[in-house]
């Protein structure tokens, strides 16, 4: 059978250029960048990741003792505007200066990383659907839910062995701020996701599903006439 995309079109017919726009969210280390690949590795998609973890606020204004008592899983400490114009260019296809963040150092760096539209634009955080002013900017809205002992050990692994974090620091930051900002933030935003996917990546039919959905869209906006 013929692919969709390579359908003929009438004389004169544009198709839709818009990207489409996923937004994966979810507790921190439910593994929502796996589930990102997994949705969108298999079927070769020109696709590009954005991780809204990169939008945290510039610290540098504070001592380095003041950056690590922020409260990082609060909506406050993202560049909530910046991000939501971001996904704006993107979506509407323009290229945007991605800021990058230094983990160890809490603080925005001066380097940019230059994001080009593609196809497929994936953005992955804890928090993308608790503010509404992210929400409408997602075509397809997945909150990742994997449970909370399970989140824990991975956000350990990863705060110590790629954040240069010390045990003692990343298990008072969880007991402080990320568990009680998942249970106020994160976990009552999952009512406005369009899909709930239970046990993550690993969940092979839901990504499967998913990755259906991604298609079906991509083959229909191929097809449409460009919106006005």
């Amino acid at each position: 059978m013929p692919d969709a995309s390579m359908t003929p079109k009438a004389p004169g017919e544009v198709v839709d250029p818009r990207p489409l726009v996923i937004g994966v969210a979810g507790g921190s280390g439910s593994g929502k960048t796996t589930v990102a690949h997994a949705i969108t590795a298999p079927l070769q998609l020109d696709a590009v990741l954005i991780d809204a973890d990169a939008y945290y606020r510039d610290q540098s204004h504070l001592s380095l003792e003041e950056r690590r008592r922020v409260n990082f899983d609060h909506p406050d400490a993202l560049d909530i505007p910046l991000l939501a114009e971001h996904l704006e260019r993107l979506g509407a296809g323009l290229s945007i200066e991605k800021p990058t963040y230094d983990f160890a150092a809490h603080t925005r760096t001066a380097r940019t990383v230059l994001v080009e539209p593609r196809d497929v634009v994936l953005v992955d955080g804890i928090l993308l659907f608790a503010d509404s002013r992210l929400r409408p900017r997602f075509d397809i809205k997945i909150f990742v839910d994997v449970a909370a002992d399970v989140r824990f050990i991975r956000r350990l692994r990863r705060d110590m062995q790629e954040r240069g974090r010390q045990l003692a620091d990343v298990v008072g930051q969880y007991l402080t701020t990320v568990r009680p900002m998942h249970l106020e933030f994160v976990e009552p935003s999952k009512r406005y996701a369009d899909i709930i996917l239970p046990e993550g990546g690993s969940n092979e039919v839901g990504v499967g599903m998913i990755r259906d959905r991604v298609a079906a869209e991509l083959r229909r906006r191929s097809q449409a006439p460009a919106t006005p």
